[in-house]
């Protein structure tokens, strides 16, 4: 019998176990064959996105898939997302300044172990969940931001690599998101977006309350569970 070659192009797909980035796998599911990528880094809820990142990864039937620890961001800390010192902020979704559950250029890290895994895989496309307009205002999710990490790994990698960065959330709001993964099936029900708890969702950080509200806006139930005492955004 001959052997059926794979005809879609290859694309690792970073995936925190969150909404944006389990859309942004379905997005891609569409047009390339999957590699995830999920990468702790001391964060408060690492088991429970770990868990997410496997159920995922198990409902898209993916094979090939690396999990990575990388201890220095909690070493750095500033943030209160891997500092136990520093408290998680109460949502405010009007805020302007950065929130303190910024993690210090931590999507750099993120993309430079994908790009190193891509290229020895050979794909062709790296693609990330960020989220510019409708996020909590984190720097490094910027459009810019990985125009200018395009070009760094243009410069930074072998002549032959051809690899490239795709945000395909990235000027959505969370409503779309939500709209899009309902849409192309994706699997909302195991995706985790708090901060602070493992078990219920506490409703009541910046992730929860840009998820509640995208989810009430896109007119769907939300089908992850939350505490009791969670506000209306």
């Amino acid at each position: 019998m001959a052997e059926i070659k794979e005809t879609k192009r290859l694309a690792v797909v970073l995936v925190s176990g969150g909404l944006d980035s389990c859309v942004t796998a379905a997005i891609a599911n569409r047009d390339y064959r999957m590699a995830f990528l999920h990468v702790s880094y001391g964060q408060r809820t690492e088991s429970r996105e770990r868990k997410a990142f496997e159920e995922i990864a198990d409902f898209y039937q993916v094979r090939l898939r690396l999990a990575c620890q990388v201890d220095s961001l909690r070493q750095i800390g500033g943030s209160s997302l891997t500092d136990a010192k520093i408290a998680v902020e109460e949502a405010d979704v009007s805020r302007r300044e950065i929130p303190s559950s910024y993690v210090p250029f931590r999507n750099a890290h993120f993309l430079s172990i994908a790009t190193s895994w891509g290229e020895v895989l050979g794909a062709q496309a790296i693609f990330i969940g960020a989220v510019a307009e409708d996020s909590s205002g984190y720097p490094d999710c910027r459009p810019e931001y990985y125009e200018a990490f395009n070009d760094l790994i243009r410069v930074g990698t072998k002549p032959e690599t051809d690899l490239k960065i795709i945000t395909p959330v990235i000027r959505a709001r969370k409503s779309e998101i939500v709209q899009t993964g309902c849409r192309l099936g994706a699997p909302l029900h195991l995706t985790w977006s708090c901060y602070r708890s493992e078990e219920n969702a506490c409703g009541r950080c910046d992730s929860c309350a840009l998820r509640l509200r995208g989810f009430r806006e896109a007119g769907v139930e939300d089908p992850i569970p939350y505490g009791i005492d969670q506000k209306i955004f």
